[in-house]
Parts: C-alpha cells; structure tokens; sequence
C-alpha cells in the first residue's frame, strides 16, 4: 500500500471541531475534487439526477476555517441533495467528521471523481465504489505527485468504473475489468433556449459583433497565445471568454481591444450568452492536461446551433470531424473564422447536430449508469 494511505489517527484539534450535527442516512457519497456552486458541468449533471432516486451526501475538497467551531458547512441542495463543505486542514480528516452527519461507517455507495480522496476507503465500509474518472487529474498544473499511486489503489478497490470520454476509456480498461465509457452529455432543451426570444445580457450586447466566445473554465487547457495571434489577425472580430480563472492570474490573459473576458456566469445564464455567439470556440491548447479531455461544451454549442471552431482535441477529432471546424494553427483559426462570419456560409452543420443530440441527453447517460450500479449490487 502506499505510504500516504497510512491508518488515519484522530488528531485532537479536528476532533474539538466536531459538535452534534442532525444525523441522516445516506444512500451515497460522493467525494469531489469540484465545488458544487463552481461550473455546473458533469459531477453537478449527473448526481442531481442520481439524487432523484436516493438520497445523497456530496462531499467537497476541505476548506478549512478556524472561526467556524463546526465540523464543516452543510447545504441542502434538494430533500435528497446534501452538500458537505468539510472544515478541516486534509482530506484524510475528512473520516473523522463524517460519521457526523451519516451516523454510521457502513454506507452503501461512495463514488468519486477524484482518488486524492481514496484514504476515505479505509475508515468506512462501502457496498459499492464508483469511480467516474472525468479528466486525467494526475496530468493538470499543481497536481501532486502522489496522485498517480492514488489512482492506482482507488481503481484496485473500485468495483464500477466510469469515463468521460473515449480516450480515457482506452487507458483505463488495460486496468480494471469493469469500466464503462460515458462521454460528456447535454441538457438539451436548456441550451436551444439560445435559439428562441430570449434577451441578451447587456455586458455582451454592446460588445460589436461579430462574437467569436468561449464559455467554461479558462486555466492551462486553454491555449492563450493562439488566442492572442487569432485576435490580432482578426482586428474586427469580438473574442469573448466567459468563466472563472483556475491555476492562473489575470496577468497571464492576453490582451487586446478585440479580447473580452466577462468572467464566471451561471448556467441558468449561459443560453443568454451563447445567444450572441456567431462562432463558438474550444480553443484548448494541445498538452498533457487536455490529452484525453472530451469537451462537454461541444454539444452544449451544438443545441444552440453555433459553428464551432476547435483545436485538433483527441475525442473531438474522432467524434466529431465532420461537423466541427478543426484548425492546427492561428491562420487556420482565421480563415476559419472568415468564412463562418460570412453572410452567405449558410448552416450546413444542424442536420449533423441533430443527428448527434437524438443520440445523448444526460439523463439517458444517468439511466444507464444507476442500472449498471444497480446490476452490480443484486
């Protein structure tokens, strides 16, 4: 076993933390490396609807704060959707405050999404372990460098495993017997509002069109110097990038008259925005953190019928060449760019979209995924 999965000592400054809190049963935890209120994307999709037949305690990486004499922060999401805010200083800790709030050490799911969490395993009994590995966490800026072996022994104990994508697939399922690929689905009918009368937000509306906009996280996935050279060579064209910055700082983001970043947006917002978008981007630069990323915002523009302009992503490649504007370098992204404002470029992809939004919805991924758990735990 490795060395940081030692058996966790109760340490004496977590254990005064800790107060009576109104014990409930839980159906499932679920331990995530993303914040609840963050961007609303995959763990947010697919546990709200997993929510709706059992009840459920989402757990958040610690956030420690030595004012709150409480164990951690609890929000009640939805009568089966508990969000658990750990106010401890390390992960491990987090054993000694849950029983807490579920009573007991016998819980019947734990799914995670991220294995630095994977010293839970040894403090409490689980009759099921779910792993949905989202992204290659062990690849992206700061990761510790012991998470490699994390994933290791998480995957060694898992008994489902899930992935967001094809390629991640292909790595896992050389080392476990049960995995499954679910790529990243869509809320359909929320993003086509972006086709309907819906108005748009000022702080986008007065920017000139055309608007060539990115929506999601903006960090080292992102390839900021093609989007530098792009917006150079397109002076008259608007390059909008909306979401919070993670890992880097407002000094690293190029910037010219033509660039506009309007920050972290919520989801209800989002179709309002996508809106005013006469090109959608995924501008990912090609390195080790996006090598086997599947882009949910691909069919989120795809339902609100934008042409889409990408990097040569490994899933968006294989999956979706056909109906996705794919450039290698900063011409390639303004010829593209050129052609897709013009007046007369027509919307030969929707037929294509169609095609492929008849195929997901996240609650068919959902359904699929409980009856796979479902068929494990008989």
């Amino acid at each position: 076993m490795i060395n940081n999965l030692k058996k966790i000592s109760r340490s004496a400054s977590v254990l005064n933390q800790q107060k009576p809190q109104q014990v409930q049963h839980y159906d499932m935890i679920v331990l995530s490396h993303l914040r609840w209120k963050f961007v609303y994307q995959r763990p947010q999709h697919l546990i709200s609807r997993m929510a709706q037949d059992m009840k459920v305690l989402f757990i958040e990486e610690p956030l420690p704060n030595p004012d709150n004499k409480e164990p951690g922060t609890l929000s009640i999401i939805s009568e089966n959707l508990h969000v658990l805010q750990p106010n401890v200083d390390r992960i491990e800790d987090i054993a000694l405050i849950l029983p807490s709030y579920t009573g007991s050490r016998d819980i019947g799911s734990a799914w995670f999404y991220s294995p630095a969490f994977c010293p839970i395993l040894e403090s409490f009994k689980f009759d099921t372990i779910i792993y949905d590995c989202m992204d290659e966490l062990s690849l992206f800026k700061g990761a510790h460098e012991q998470l490699m072996d994390q994933e290791k022994y998480l995957m060694a104990n898992a008994d489902i495993i899930f992935t967001g994508g094809k390629s991640l697939y292909e790595s896992k399922k050389r080392f476990h017997r049960n995995v499954h690929c679910f790529p990243s689905s869509v809320d359909r009918s929320h993003f086509e509002e972006a086709k309907g009368e819906i108005s748009i937000p000022s702080d986008i509306g007065d920017i000139p069109m055309p608007i060539a906009g990115y929506f999601g996280v903006i960090d080292e996935r992102i390839n900021l110097e093609l989007l530098h050279e792009v917006a150079k060579k397109l002076p008259d064209v608007s390059f909008v990038m909306i979401g919070p910055l993670a890992k880097i700082e407002h000094s690293d983001l190029p910037q010219t008259p033509n660039i506009h970043y309007l920050g972290m947006k919520c989801y209800k917002e989002l179709p309002s925005y996508l809106k005013a978008f006469d090109i959608a981007l995924m501008p990912f630069a090609l390195n080790d953190a996006t090598k086997f990323i599947s882009p949910t915002k691909t069919l989120e523009y795809m339902a609100a019928n934008k042409p889409i302009i990408s990097t040569k992503i490994t899933d968006v490649v294989r999956d979706y060449a056909h109906c996705v504007h794919l450039v290698e370098n900063a011409d390639e992204f303004a010829q593209a760019t050129r052609e897709l404002t013009d007046p007369n470029s027509g919307s030969q992809w929707e037929c294509q979209y169609r095609e492929i939004l008849d195929r997901t919805s996240w609650d068919t991924t959902a359904q699929k995924m409980k009856s796979i758990i479902k068929s494990f735990t008989r």
